[in-house]
């Protein structure tokens, strides 16, 4: 069992940057593969990026590549998204979640899944 808790959404201008964090319990997150999420108001939930369990593999969205890049620390169990050059279109809530696989890839099936953090751009 891993539980996922986000962190670091808030409201920001266009143009600014956000990091956020998701911290996960349990001893095995390092096999995990991670993946952020986003579903903005009105629309389905989407892919945003994904990183293999070693780090060594990431998939971003076409939207976000150049600007949004995915760490993770396994030694924390933790991974990041850290956001730039923010526009209105990424405001929507933001949600990691985990892979058994390992791999993190844009159409996993993904275990678990955290609880949001709300991300708000400004025009």
């Amino acid at each position: 069992q891993v539980q996922l808790v986000e962190s670091g959404g808030g409201l920001v201008q266009a143009g600014g940057s956000l990091r956020l964090s998701c911290a996960a319990s349990g001893r095995t997150f390092s096999t995990y593969g991670m993946g952020w999420f986003r579903q903005g108001p009105g629309k389905e939930r989407e892919f945003v990026v994904g990183i293999s369990w070693s780090g060594g593999s990431r998939d971003y969205a076409e939207s976000v590549k150049g600007r949004f890049t995915i760490s993770r620390d396994n030694a924390k169990n933790t991974v990041y998204l850290q956001m730039n050059s923010l526009k209105p279109e990424d405001t929507a809530v933001y949600y990691c979640a985990a892979d058994a696989t390992g791999r993190g890839r844009p159409f996993s099936a993904y275990d678990y899944w955290g609880q949001g953090t709300q991300v708000t751009v400004s025009s």
